[in-house]
């Protein structure tokens, strides 16, 4: 943890991650210094694709995304209009995503397996002209924005009488005169529009400024081979597209669901050496056979995060993996990565403060804490945000006028300045008048090696928040609910953290698109399995 430097000033009681280096100047537009890269170095290869095998040179990533984004232009796009990508990981989608850099206009990414629903909520709130979208989600994308009725361009699977990408590539007698278009606001330009998780209700949608993404301090470089199963919607597939696409480096992508054998399969066809993977599926990896050592001789670097992962599994990943770091981080939609933990000495703790953050604890009066107290975390980024997109009201909720971001996340510094997220503050509970936090209980049940994954809920009761626990077990696994209970009986003796609610056992935790477990839905399913049974 040396790596990460970090100060505490004890009269304003605010921990400092390093100084962030400035490598460009506020002014200077993701777009031009993506088209420079590419430009400089034509034959490096920025981008694989599993299912076509096309490799994506920089010299031909550039041209493609320099056709598209004249294309656009003619169309009479400029910022501020809003482009929609709602498409897996292809081929096209990348020289898209960098067309709208190249024009300064903002693209909105979103899942696009997500409903018909969701999908109409979550555009209606930007209201893009255009979406590029596969061939498979036309009929479904085209519902959900009849309000507003966008032109939609597919990027896979052609739909007759529907523009495909492929019009979009050819050849004109400018492109070699393009340049990037400046911005127009500065740094704190709008360059990427996300979704916010939605595990606690409605995404919104979620600002991301162009000076926000120039990502100067990670340690990457040309040779490093990178891959996660996110699509350009998450920030960890936004992050390696950038990684791809500013530092060189080759991202392998696909568009077939995760599975532990293709995984295994794409670590050795391109010897891979940095992986991003959420725990579950780093915990259906570990019970492969074909995951092996050998096989994952390559790897050097696996970054795990988005929920709880239990040390049993993180062992394991460590012993397949020995030639890696495995890392581990805090941070959020609205202001990125905030804090980053190397190895496994103390893998309760978040980390420390990455470069230019800086970090308060606060109590519900207002009042900063020092160490080892416990209250919300304030993250500083010293970045410009232009809030959710359309929503004044919960952006004004979510940034103080000074800055400071309130993550509604509950956390505290040890004397090591490490930081540690206990739990979301709106998700404490309490039970015969004493709060608990779900996360405590769901790391307690993660110890038992029979358990795959585990979501804890609570049940309303007359004696308040009753504790149950949704689990997943691993295969041919007999453990019963009991054993559980027994368990966390033993470890966790306060009456307000043991089961009353109980055990309920599923085949799969339900998460969103990305992997992440949606509590709400956890809940709604334990309550249906406990009114069956």
């Amino acid at each position: 943890m040396q790596r990460l430097p970090t100060t505490y000033d004890p009269t304003e009681r605010i921990w400092s991650g390093a100084k962030r280096v400035n490598t460009y100047t506020d002014e200077t537009s993701l777009g031009s210094i993506i088209f420079k890269v590419m430009k400089n170095w034509p034959r490096n290869v920025c981008q694989i694709n599993d299912v076509d095998g096309v490799e994506m040179t920089f010299e031909q990533g550039i041209t493609w995304a320099i056709r598209i984004a004249q294309i656009l232009k003619k169309k009479g796009l400029n910022y501020p209009d809003i482009i929609g990508i709602a498409a897996r990981n292809s081929t096209y989608v990348t020289p898209v995503a960098v067309a709208c850099l190249l024009n300064g206009t903002p693209f909105h990414a979103v899942n696009p397996v997500s409903d018909e629903a969701t999908l109409t909520h979550i555009f209606s709130i930007t209201k893009p002209t255009v979406i590029f979208c596969d061939g498979q989600d036309y009929e479904k994308l085209r519902a959900a924005t009849e309000g507003w009725k966008p032109e939609l361009i597919t990027v896979t699977d052609s739909v007759e009488g529907v523009l495909h990408i492929d019009s979009l590539l050819e050849p004109t007698t400018t492109e070699m005169f393009y340049q990037p278009e400046p911005l127009k606001e500065g740094g704190e330009q709008t360059a990427a529009i996300l979704c916010s998780s939605g595990t606690t209700g409605l995404p919104k949608a979620v600002c991301i400024s162009n000076r926000t993404l120039f990502m100067e301090n990670f340690m990457m470089n040309s040779e490093m081979v990178l891959y996660s199963a996110s699509g350009l919607d998450w920030y960890s597939g936004l992050s390696l597209f950038l990684f791809s696409t500013v530092v060189g480096c080759t991202r392998i992508i696909t568009n077939k669901p995760f599975s532990p054998d293709y995984f295994v399969n794409l670590v050795e066809k391109y010897r891979i050496n940095t992986v991003i993977l959420p725990p579950r599926h780093m915990s259906t990896l570990i019970a492969f056979s074909g995951a092996t050592r050998e096989a994952f001789a390559s790897i050097r670097s696996v970054t795990y995060g988005g929920g709880f992962t239990s040390m049993t599994t993180l062992k394991r990943m460590q012993e397949l993996c020995p030639n890696a770091f495995l890392c581990s981080g805090y941070g959020m939609t609205e202001v990125g990565a905030v804090s980053f933990n190397i190895g496994l000495g103390n893998v309760n703790t978040t980390g420390k403060p990455i470069p230019g953050i800086r970090i308060r604890i606060v109590d519900d009066d207002g009042k900063s804490l020092g160490y080892n107290e416990q209250g919300e975390i304030y993250v500083h980024t010293g970045l410009p945000w232009k809030g959710y997109f359309g929503n004044p009201l919960e952006t004004q909720r979510t940034q103080d006028s000074e800055g400071w971001f309130h993550t509604g996340d509950l956390g505290y510094f040890d004397d090591q300045n490490q930081l540690y997220v206990v739990d979301r503050k709106k998700e404490i509970l309490k039970y015969q008048g004493n709060h608990y936090w779900p996360s405590e209980i769901e790391g307690v049940i993660s110890e038992l090696p029979d358990v795959e994954e585990v979501c804890v809920i609570s049940i309303d009761e007359q004696q308040g928040d009753a504790a149950g626990a949704l689990v997943v077990k691993r295969n041919g696994s007999s453990i019963t609910g009991k054993e559980i209970a027994d368990h966390v009986a033993k470890r966790l003796p306060s009456i307000q953290k043991q089961l009353h609610a109980g055990v309920q056992f599923t085949d799969k935790l339900p998460a969103n698109p990305n992997g992440k477990t949606l509590r709400r839905l956890a809940r709604q399913e334990f309550d249906a399995k406990k009114g069956s049974g």
